[in-house]
């Protein structure tokens, strides 16, 4: 009932807000005063931007800059919170593709009229990210600033670019990434991960993606990792932190043990955000990146 009841009360609140809902295109007619984002790298850009005063709410996949942690949580995008959104009285809810849940929360949500949109610009290349950092910054009147990161990302890739260079070898590398809507370890294929960096990532840094198939594959089996047998293998820092924080916790996975990489002790802790999709500190990451797999 008290759902029901917030429900009531805020749909006289948001009744004019009829304009771009659920159009997954951003529109300057609704207001940014208060803005939920659901999408670790809107978030990102928004920070990046200087954006930050206009957001009230973030989903739990949102974890960078560390000052993140102090907005309000709604949930994670598929499990999101119906009170906890409602609650915020947001004018606007920002989320890639619409990829929110369940239902019946969005449901509310369309009740109320509370827009819901997304920006046509795609993270899945560095060209896609320029675009969607200028894209955003339209979208809360930062056009200058989108500018400045545009420029910085491409004078950032540049010295790394000159730094994997210098690098000879070519180690294979797979990623291990947990999925905490499924609650499963996947690994990583060539063109896979949230934003469709990871393996993309990997060859930029001068490596080589130990799983090339397309997507992300569950680990069912020893004989995924077995097979590849990577020299690195990298675990996004959820899955990581999960399986109980350490390398000999990670090499209890199907067919990590017996990897050039466990054998070696080349099993490192990597930010999700450094390496799952382009941002703008790609970057920064890329050479962060190279040095981890070099070493």
């Amino acid at each position: 009932m008290r759902i029901i009841t917030a429900a009531s009360l805020l749909l006289i609140a948001f009744g004019s807000l009829t304009c771009s809902r659920f159009n997954n295109k951003p529109s300057t007619e609704v207001s940014t005063d208060r803005v939920i984002v659901i999408s670790p790298i809107y978030n990102e850009i928004i920070w990046a931007l200087g954006a930050q005063d206009k957001v009230v709410g973030v989903d739990l996949s949102s974890t960078y800059p560390p000052d993140i942690k102090n907005v309000t949580t709604v949930g994670y995008h598929r499990a999101l919170s119906a009170e906890g959104i409602l609650s915020l009285h947001p004018t606007v809810i920002l989320s890639e593709d619409n990829n929110i849940g369940p239902p019946q929360v969005v449901e509310q949500i369309k009740q109320l009229n509370i827009p819901i949109q997304g920006f046509n610009s795609k993270n899945d290349s560095i060209e896609g990210t320029k675009a969607l950092i200028r894209e955003i910054g339209a979208f809360f009147h930062k056009e200058q600033r989108a500018e400045d990161l545009c420029n910085n990302l491409d004078q950032q890739l540049a010295a790394a670019q000159e730094t994997v260079k210098q690098y000879t070898d070519h180690p294979k590398v797979a990623i291990v990434h947990f999925g905490r809507a499924s609650n499963v370890y996947m690994v990583v294929g060539k063109t896979g991960g949230e934003g469709g960096a990871g393996g993309k990532m990997i060859e930029m840094a001068g490596g080589i993606p130990a799983i090339q198939a397309d997507g992300m594959e569950r680990m069912a089996s020893p004989e995924i990792i077995a097979q590849a047998n990577p020299d690195v293998i990298l675990v996004t820092s959820y899955g990581y932190d999960h399986a109980g924080g350490t390398n000999d916790a990670i090499k209890q996975l199907p067919g990590v043990d017996t990897s050039n990489a466990a054998k070696n002790n080349k099993i490192y802790r990597i930010e999700e955000g450094d390496l799952m999709y382009f941002g703008p500190r790609t970057g920064d990451n890329l050479l962060k990146l190279a040095k981890l797999i070099h070493q």
